[in-house]
């Protein structure tokens, strides 16, 4: 079962490094990319399954540095965080424009909603991105400090 913990460890670590490059690439090229969100929703799974047997690991006697637990579970908050700002990523980005909704968008030239909605797919992005490398580095942490 420790080993199944590392294996999927190391596999949420690697997910989560892929998902923070392939989303830096896409906030940068201001281009929505299918396989940053698919890296990510699977590092996010990984992260939570690697928690679960952390957690059976815990019950079944193993013990580890109080750390170690800590950067075990930020990672589950940091992602409950970064959905948050992803979903608040639209009302941002309409009340910056002084848009009262998106209904109000779509009275817009073509142009300017295009506009939007990459400002705001690009904080969607950035947001996720920059969790992706807080847990990559919260997960880094936890493998470091085992004992």
């Amino acid at each position: 079962m420790k080993d199944v913990h590392i294996v999927v460890g190391i596999l949420a670590l690697a997910l989560n490094l892929v998902a923070f490059l392939l989303g830096a690439v896409a906030w940068r090229r201001r281009r929505p990319s299918t396989w940053f969100w698919r890296t990510l929703r699977s590092g996010q799974a990984a992260v939570a399954i690697e928690a679960g047997l952390g957690g059976i690991l815990l019950l079944m006697g193993y013990k580890a540095a109080p750390l170690h637990y800590l950067y075990g579970a930020l990672p589950l908050v940091v992602a409950l965080i970064a959905e948050q700002l992803k979903l608040s990523a639209a009302t941002m980005v309409l009340d910056a424009r002084g848009l009262d909704s998106a209904q109000a968008v779509g009275t817009l030239p073509a142009e300017e909603q295009r506009e939007i909605v990459v400002a705001i797919l690009r904080r969607e992005i950035g947001s996720m991105t920059l969790a992706a490398l807080v847990v990559t580095t919260l997960l880094f942490r936890a493998a470091t400090v085992v004992h």
